[in-house]
């Protein structure tokens, strides 16, 4: 089969397209001919050794797939520790959902993993209650375009969305954004409570890291929570003084998806709305399977919106 091959760490050009053996499903699993593969940021920390999760070499990359089972079945799943970024992958058979016809492979790919995490950060890790105001960092990306929809449906009184340039915060606008903000770290806190009629928000949604992470908890009123999950800056997150947080009974939250992956109920729902036209999974650009660099090489100079798929 063709596949993505990385043999060292480093940036995009360590993605090197070659012939691999096929792989062979063992027992729970299912061999799918893949449709599509979803492209994460988290694949650029894998590629480049800086992922959470130690990451053995040589590898093909790719964490969740669209395939074809032997039975003609259209079927979303994760793929740990990699392997979607191929013609070919196996699943594990009880991971395996089958995609509604009204959801498009690109829509599926975008739920599963920005899906769970916007509907995670919201529900389980910030707890949103009905009328606060939520700020959502990166709103144009596949996790903060889905965060502004599912921020809506949860009840959020006015949501704020962030984002680097004013065509991207245009359309986290469109997406159901109350008010928009450039996201870029100085005088973040201060844009942030004035687009929330000068008062501190309430929820932060923060997956960039560095002096953005300082910005965006200066933002926070009391009882204010700021939930972490990603770092997409590179330069790590800000050790937070729990003295300095109980000043004004603020919290700090991590979130990481991979724990919670087994519980498909979220899943189910997000595949349910998308189903339905209730929400609308933004599908940022394909990718031939042979142009995964250039994909990474995208994502990684925020040249994208939404979730990026590559087509074997």
């Amino acid at each position: 089969m063709r596949a993505i091959h990385v043999r060292r760490f480093g940036g995009p050009e360590v993605l090197t397209a070659t012939e691999l053996p096929d792989p062979v499903a063992g027992p729970g699993q299912l061999l799918v001919r893949v449709l599509a593969a979803g492209v994460n940021y988290a694949d650029t920390h894998r590629t480049d050794g800086s992922y959470r999760a130690q990451q053995a070499l040589p590898f093909v990359p790719g964490t969740e797939v669209v395939g074809l089972d032997a039975g003609g079945r259209r079927l979303l799943a994760p793929v740990f520790p990699g392997g979607a970024y191929a013609e070919l992958a196996v699943v594990a058979q009880d991971q395996a959902v089958e995609v509604p016809p009204e959801v498009s492979d690109g829509a599926a790919l975008a739920l599963l993993v920005q899906g769970m995490t916007a509907w995670h950060v919201l529900r389980s890790s910030a707890r949103l209650a009905e009328g606060e105001s939520v700020v959502v960092t990166a709103a144009a990306g596949g996790v903060g375009s889905l965060a502004v929809q599912l921020a809506r449906r949860f009840g959020a009184g006015r949501i704020i969305a962030a984002a680097s340039t004013a065509d991207k915060r245009a359309l986290a606008a469109e997406f159901g954004a109350d008010a928009t903000v450039d996201s870029s770290p100085d005088g973040f806190a201060d844009r942030v409570i004035a687009a929330n009629g000068g008062r501190p928000v309430d929820v932060v949604l923060e997956s960039t890291g560095g002096p953005l992470f300082t910005e965006a908890l200066a933002a926070l009123g009391a009882f204010g929570r700021l939930v972490t999950f990603g770092n997409a800056s590179r330069q790590g997150r800000p050790a937070v003084d729990p003295a300095a947080l109980a000043e004004h009974n603020r919290a700090v939250a991590g979130f990481w998806l991979r724990p919670v992956l087994d519980d498909r109920r979220p899943l189910d729902e997000l595949l349910t709305l998308a189903a339905d036209g209730a929400i609308r999974p933004l599908v940022g650009g394909e990718y031939a399977l042979a142009d995964a660099r250039q994909a990474h090489e995208d994502l990684l100079a925020r040249r994208t919106m939404g979730k990026l798929v590559l087509r074997p």
